[in-house]
């Protein structure tokens, strides 16, 4: 890890629905206002009420913010934003990556594991716009992973192959946070640009070659929620010691909530700074919902997402932002009332109940099940489509999937599935 960092340093240099037995204390779990994409030293400063500065990031000076213009097709923005379009966005999870012969063929051209790979911005733009050579997708989504705000921190992590993310030496307990890890306050823009500028320069770069090359699509913005950076960083895993996290919030949930205080704060400075270099969306995975408790998840990860959601929409009030709680829909609907613009909803999700669970308070995104682009064919990814389509309604829709691409999946398919939103949400609308 600190080699391939060293490389980029060299490299660069050329109404609440909660029942009252869940409803956590919000003056309680406030993190730090100005925070710091996505995820040190511990700070045991208390959190501040919502909504309320807290003394060490007040200033004299309001700090500016700049949003790009819309793009000319801005379609996924307007349905996003609520206002009416002519036909139903879409893109994928994953859209770039593993299941594409060119991805392949670069990687073993470059010779480079795909985390090798993030810390060049030339191949992280190269791998974020080969989808949107293929695919006629409404958005390109910055080629990343959910893990580098924890790489960022000084956290080691690898992909070994078949065993999913791992990190090597967790934190073993607050002590070693304290040692390790930096406070909430010295998560600030200046940390993002040390630590993660070939992230930032990435996003330059795809923007500068989605001009060159004509592609005048949205670019999404991503960073993981705090507590899926909380859960890794102290050890779980998505294939093994799925345990871990939710003992450590049991067992410290005052260290915990100063562990997330920084996590947040490191999440908005990463969001913010890719907002401010070319993103026009941007996209908070809480990739590791399923690996805490309903209550625990209200009490932890919610006041987290509130606080990314207000103090992102405070800067960019114009910029959709987009949720997705994977493996805990029984949160969909808190989370359709803290100012995100989308609601992801995965798999598991009732399309026939899933407007009624937002209401009109956002939109939604989702929940295509991957499975018809490995197992399906055209004919039947275009049925399935229209499916989906009818049941979830066209309008503040963004068709995508309910889990990520996985490698598998055929090319022809994943056309087909795009075609089809295009082609079927069009006939449905005009024939409405």
């Amino acid at each position: 890890n600190n080699k391939r960092h060293q490389e980029t340093t060299l490299h660069l240099s050329r109404n609440n629905p909660i029942p009252n037995t869940m409803r956590y204390s919000l003056a309680s779990c406030l993190l730090s206002s100005v925070v710091a994409f996505a995820p040190p030293q511990s700070s045991t400063r208390p959190c501040a009420p919502f909504g309320v500065l807290s003394a060490s990031v007040a200033s004299t000076e309001t700090p500016t913010y700049t949003s790009p213009p819309r793009p000319a097709n801005d379609l996924m923005i307007r349905s996003a934003l609520g206002e009416t379009v002519e036909r139903t966005p879409v893109w994928l999870f994953r859209q770039a990556g593993r299941h594409l012969p060119e991805y392949k063929a670069y990687k073993d051209e470059k010779q480079r594991s795909f985390l090798d790979m993030l810390s060049f911005p030339e191949d992280v733009a190269e791998c974020t716009m080969q989808p949107l050579r293929r695919y006629d997708v409404d958005a390109a989504i910055l080629f990343s992973d959910i893990l580098v705000i924890a790489e960022a921190l000084g956290i080691e992590v690898t992909m070994p192959g078949g065993v999913g993310i791992q990190v090597p030496n967790p934190l073993a307990g607050p002590d070693d946070v304290a040692k390790r890890i930096k406070g909430a306050s010295e998560m600030t823009p200046e940390f993002v640009k040390e630590k993660l500028g070939h992230v930032i320069e990435a996003v330059r770069l795809i923007r500068e070659q989605m001009k060159t090359e004509g592609k005048d699509i949205p670019l999404i913005g991503f960073s993981a929620a705090p507590w899926t950076l909380l859960f890794y960083m102290v050890g779980g895993s998505s294939k093994k010691n799925q345990h871990i996290g939710m003992e450590w919030i049991q067992k410290y949930p005052k260290e915990s909530t100063t562990l997330l205080e920084t996590l947040t704060a490191v999440v908005i400075e990463y969001m913010t700074a890719q907002v401010e270099n070319g993103a026009h969306m941007l996209q908070v995975f809480e990739a590791m919902g399923m690996m805490i408790e309903e209550e625990p998840f209200y009490e932890f990860a919610m006041p987290c997402l509130e606080k990314i959601s207000t103090e992102l929409k405070q800067r960019f009030p114009d910029v959709p932002l987009m949720v997705f709680a994977r493996g805990a829909s029984f949160a969909n609907e808190k989370l359709s009332t803290l100012g995100y613009d989308v609601v992801t909803i995965d798999g598991s999700v009732d399309r026939s109940t899933a407007r009624d669970v937002v209401g009109d308070r956002t939109g939604l995104q989702g929940n295509y099940d991957p499975k018809h682009l490995v197992e399906g064919t055209p004919e039947s990814v275009t049925e399935t489509a229209r499916e989906m389509l009818q049941e979830l309604g066209c309008q503040r829709l963004i068709a995508n999937l309910g889990e990520g691409l996985g490698g598998k999946e055929k090319t022809e398919l994943v056309k087909a599935f795009v075609d089809a939103v295009h082609s079927e949400s069009e006939s449905i609308i005009a024939s409405a």
